[in-house]
């Protein structure tokens, strides 16, 4: 077996089934744990405000205004006091405990927290039962559904069992029905959240470019979309010298892959956006090569890759009313006796050179490329790149917030917003051309290895290859990891951009904010 083979992917883990129901949780039939929501108090005591709380507390003969107490919970967002049950009750001999879950001030950010916290206290259960949602179902159903999913998340390649599994189903209890659709279009994003964070997860040795456009033939399959993809050769003879120089000394060979979406409605004068990931299946930065504590994360250094690919899926679930191309420039960035030097030159679609004097800054090379053919062959109204791409993003945010440009202002707004609400946070930073000369090469229109401000330098790089078409860049390379388990974020590859995407694309008019 070569070192780019692996025995098959075991099956991984599927989030959990959601489902509504009108009664209060403890009447849900077949449920282990009832989740009730708690609210902090205007002293900062925690109050019980839960539906269903006064009718469970009378059937069990539990006092839980006095368990809260005894507690000394507060309500804060996703503080979970756990009540066993040990007896059942006599209609629901299923139930073994009550979740008690601080909901905090109500905000999105708190239902998602809290949905997070019930995710991790119920797992390897079969079914709960909550009213958390019941609280403000307009409100919390969203976010609450996607923290519970992301929550769950879990991957594995043992020869056994997975060590823990998802709760199979949970039921939001006294929501009403006519908001079927609003947990629908939860699910979907949720779900994009969880495919993008397992193909950044899944290891390099099954991982390669062929492997990640197999992914998008599947997608392309189930969801009804185009697919197409061009191999090393067609990339080389079509003039694509980034995407063929970066990958040229893997093993795997290189590939760009397109895959198109079209609203049911859609005509000629349906405006286009172009969605952009970078899909570098390992990254050894090549004979400007990494050291070895900064390799260890790299098989996730495709996460634009796999954010494009899962808001592809979700497109048509958001009801996404533009049609959207979706781009991904794959490619292993391998040490190899083929592999490009320092001082090689690179012609990009459409003509323009680089001079690569930093083979780790390989990203925005890929980039380059595929950022060239859309404007040039696709011709969009709007043009959003996604990369985990410089290490300066880190430096500059730590690992909570991403980082992101734009040379629209009006584009720029409607990228933060979404962020923000999809609790995938941005911060945008500035174009300032007062470093567009350490792009300069004595030999091609730019030089890779700008140096510092990396994250600036690297959009001013990327800048040039987008024209007037209003662009922007997410850095993601911040929020590629997550050190550790925290409300949604469990602790390695984060998958994180697909919910922000999806929360833009799938508003009324994604693109009118920006084109007016």
């Amino acid at each position: 077996m070569s070192a780019h083979q692996a025995s098959p992917l075991p099956s991984q883990a599927s989030p959990p089934d959601f489902a509504l129901s009108a009664a209060l949780p403890h009447a849900v039939v077949g449920v282990e744990v009832v989740a009730l929501p708690v609210l902090p108090g205007e002293d900062g005591s925690a109050v019980l405000l839960g539906p269903g709380a006064a009718e469970l507390s009378d059937l069990l003969g539990i006092d839980l205004y006095g368990v809260l107490e005894l507690s000394e919970a507060t309500g804060r967002a996703g503080e979970v006091t756990s009540v066993p049950v040990p007896l059942g009750t006599p209609d629901g001999a299923d139930l073994v405990s009550v979740l008690l879950v601080g909901v905090g001030a109500q905000r999105a950010q708190d239902f998602r927290r809290a949905g997070a916290a019930l995710a991790r206290a119920t797992r390897d259960r079969d079914a709960v039962a909550t009213s958390i949602p019941a609280i403000a179902p307009d409100v919390a159903v969203t976010p609450f559904v996607v923290g519970a999913m992301l929550g769950s998340f879990h991957f594995h390649w043992r020869s056994g069992a997975p060590e823990h599994r998802p709760v199979a189903r949970v039921v939001l209890a006294d929501v009403p029905d006519d908001l079927s659709p609003v947990l629908a279009r939860a699910v979907a994003v949720g779900g994009a959240g969880w495919r993008s964070r397992l193909l950044a997860t899944v290891p390099s040795n099954l991982k390669n470019p062929a492997w990640l456009a197999d992914q998008a033939r599947a997608i392309a399959t189930e969801h009804g979309l185009e697919l197409t993809v061009w191999d090393e050769k067609q990339l080389a003879a079509e003039g694509f010298g980034g995407i063929v120089g970066v990958g040229q000394a893997s093993a795997t060979p290189p590939r760009l892959i397109r895959l198109d979406y079209a609203p049911p409605k859609a005509t000629r004068r349906t405006p286009t956006v172009v969605i952009v990931g970078k899909g570098i299946t390992f990254d050894t930065g090549g004979l400007s090569i990494k050291p070895g504590e900064a390799m260890v994360n790299m098989k996730r250094d495709m996460t634009g890759g796999a954010v494009v690919l899962a808001t592809m899926a979700a497109l048509a679930a958001v009801g996404c009313p533009v049609r959207v191309v979706g781009l991904v420039a794959a490619a292993e960035n391998a040490v190899g006796g083929n592999a490009l030097r320092p001082g090689d030159v690179v012609r990009h679609f459409g003509g323009r050179t680089t001079e690569v004097n930093n083979t780790d800054a390989e990203g925005r090379v890929v980039l380059a490329d595929a950022l060239a053919y859309a404007v040039s062959e696709i011709k969009p109204a709007v043009i959003v790149d996604v990369a985990t791409l410089t290490g300066a993003m880190k430096v500059a945010l730590g690992q909570q917030v991403g980082g992101f440009f734009a040379n629209d202002d009006a584009l720029a707004d409607v990228i933060a917003r979404a962020g923000e609400a999809a609790g995938e946070p941005l911060w945008r930073f500035p174009l300032s051309d007062t470093y567009e000369p350490k792009l300069s090469s004595t030999v091609a229109d730019a030089d890779n290895a700008a140096g510092g401000p990396g994250a600036i330098t690297a959009a001013l790089f990327l800048q040039h290859f987008v024209g007037e078409t209003p662009w922007a860049h997410l850095d993601i390379a911040s929020v590629g990891d997550a050190p550790e388990e925290s409300y949604e974020w469990t602790t390695g590859p984060t998958g994180f951009g697909a919910r922000a995407l999806l929360e833009w694309l799938g508003s009324p008019d994604p693109v009118a904010a920006v084109t007016g």
